[in-house]
């Protein structure tokens, strides 16, 4: 340890305490703190991903055999197309979408800030029971007569389908809303509650990647619950704008959709971006390499976003400048990304990594995004698009984005941040075990896929030729092991709340402000506001091996001769 007075807050009293401030159901269903709506979030998208998990888990187990294994009934193909249709609009509408931004979010952005809660803590509130509203219009319309349209509710199966597409697609306009709001909230709140000294460039980068997704939040999402008001208006009066018996045209609802869920990729994609740049820096115990073009690049994605969705439809009939157009500003907005995989690959070169379980999660999302980010540029490519068009290629392409990217920067935010939310540390061998089964299982679920799609083999079926059925067995083989990883890493963080060891306020040696205040955070997060520095500046953090936490070290002050005004202590620099 070097001289000087060792900062840390400590551990919290029971009063103070967020989780124990206040008791009673009642207490938590008309919470406006921050911090407790973040946790419910969080209790909503695990139920909603479990339930989407044991869907897909019974699409693989199906498909272990080419005449279908799981669903064997006379109407085995319906019922089928009915599992992995709710698998997909539960997994994007109700965890994929809502898990880093909502969960995530709602806790860390006001004491990443510095600040108290959101600007509006009762919008907050309503986002999370609009969620809920939403998410239960999905139930119903599971427990009803199915749904049968596949997650994008394409036209002409939702306007000829009997199932619930109404229902469902209700429960989507609904969650459009909570949507808007939590984006809405994150926005005013960056804006208007930075602590002075946090310039736009001294904000973590968590923030930027909230900040920007936010943006997309709020102006890509109406477009969408525009479109399914349309889709629900032409089903209850078949007034002709979609379905082609009626005059109506679906590749105008192709364009509406893919207008928003082109956009919508990247509210998925953008805050995992910020959660891996909080990982590797302070993992590796180095300032983050190219700050501002991390930054920057997060505003990129965001704006480029709104201009790509057209290479989903090279199939749909385009003209030939419409195709080139679609296909360059598809390579066009893959270059912010790479730039965030190269700048993370700078901050953990010569870096002090320390092998965490955030910091194994980390590592698997950059191998596995930039496999899902390189394959995306074949199917933006119009060529060789036209071959891969709704096959198995594309499934894995989407999945090594959406699970390989968010749901793996999910779990590694998850278990970084779990100290400083529950106040308990976790088993590290149970949690690194969980990185490797994850990462394993999900490679041996996904890399065959692409096998699969570049030999033809078209997605969405529920049978399929012999000659596919060692890949898809070994796609279920892969399925089962990565769900037994993610059970594995949901095992070890439940145990850690009875029996973990009691979490020091910064175990990892974050130098960003919510490491600042004890774990798990006092209701009013801090009892001053904390002073601001560089958010990526691990200088003066070093670890106290007799308490096994990281402390932040202050240099003492140098007395020197009041005779020399300039140079007495009230005019000495002092960073803290």
């Amino acid at each position: 340890m070097s001289a000087g007075t060792v900062r840390d807050p400590g551990f919290p009293t029971e009063r103070e305490n967020y989780l124990t401030n206040s008791k009673g159901i009642l207490s938590w269903i008309f919470t406006l703190d921050h911090k407790r709506i973040g946790v419910m979030y969080l209790i909503g998208v695990t139920v909603a991903f479990a339930f989407g998990g044991l869907l897909a888990l019974a699409i693989r187990l199906h498909l272990m055999a080419p005449e279908g294994w799981m669903f064997t009934s006379a109407n085995a193909n319906n019922v089928y197309n009915q599992v992995f249709t709710l698998h997909g609009a539960i997994m994007v509408f109700l965890f994929i979408i809502p898990s880093v931004p909502a969960a995530l979010g709602n806790f860390l952005v006001p004491v990443m800030l510095g600040a108290k809660d959101v600007a509006f803590p009762r919008l907050n509130l309503s986002s999370f029971y609009l969620w809920v509203f939403g998410a239960v219009f999905f139930v119903m319309a599971l427990f009803s007569s199915g749904l049968d349209t596949g997650w994008t509710f394409y036209t002409p199966y939702s306007t000829t389908t009997d199932t619930s597409v109404i229902m469902a697609t209700l429960g989507a306009f609904i969650l459009g809303f909570s949507s808007i709001f939590t984006g809405l909230n994150f926005i005013v709140t960056i804006n208007t509650m930075r602590p002075p000294g946090m310039t736009w460039f001294r904000m973590p980068l968590f923030l930027w990647a909230t900040y920007a997704t936010s943006i997309i939040q709020v102006l890509a999402t109406p477009v969408l619950g525009i479109t399914l008001l349309l889709l629900v208006a032409e089903r209850t009066m078949q007034i002709g704008i979609f379905n082609p018996e009626f005059n109506g045209d679906p590749v105008t609802y192709q364009h509406f959709f893919w207008f928003y869920s082109h956009p919508a990729v990247y509210i998925m994609i953008l805050p995992a971006f910020g959660v891996i740049s909080e990982l590797v820096s302070v993992h590796s115990h180095k300032h983050i390499f190219g700050y501002r073009f991390i930054a920057y690049s997060s505003i990129a994605i965001a704006l480029l976003g709104f201009l790509v969705w057209g290479h989903h439809m090279f199939t749909a009939g385009m003209s030939s400048l419409t195709t080139i157009v679609f296909s360059a500003l598809t390579f066009t907005v893959s270059i912010p990304s790479a730039i965030k995989v190269f700048n993370w690959l700078a901050t953990m070169y010569k870096g002090s990594i320390s092998l965490t379980t955030p910091m194994c999660y980390a590592i698997g999302f950059i191998f596995m995004f930039t496999i899902g980010g390189l394959t995306g540029l074949h199917l933006g490519t119009l060529a060789t698009d036209q071959h891969l068009h709704d096959t198995y290629f594309v499934v894995a392409h989407f999945h090594y984005v959406m699970v390989g990217g968010t749901l793996v920067a999910f779990l590694g935010g998850v278990f970084h941040w779990w100290p400083k939310m529950f106040g308990k540390m976790f088993n590290e061998s149970a949690g690194r075990l969980s990185a490797v089964l994850v990462f394993l299982g999900f490679n041996l679920t996904f890399l065959p896929q692409f096998v699969l799609g570049s030999r033809g083999m078209p997605r969405r079926y529920a049978t399929y030729d012999p000659e596919f059925a060692f890949l898809h067995q070994m796609s279920t083989y892969g399925a089962l092991l990565l769900g037994i990883g993610i059970l594995v890493a949901f095992i070890t963080l439940m145990v850690s709340l009875f029996r973990g060891k009691r979490a020091p306020a910064n175990p990892w040696g974050g130098a960003t402000l919510e490491w600042n205040c004890t774990s798990p955070p006092p209701f009013y997060n801090f009892e001053r506001a904390p002073v601001v520095g560089d958010p990526y500046d691990f200088h003066d953090i070093e670890w106290e091996e007799s308490h096994e936490r990281y402390v932040t070290v202050q240099p003492e002050r140098k007395l020197v001769p009041a005779s020399d005004p300039t140079k007495s202590p009230a005019h000495a620099s002092d960073k803290h």
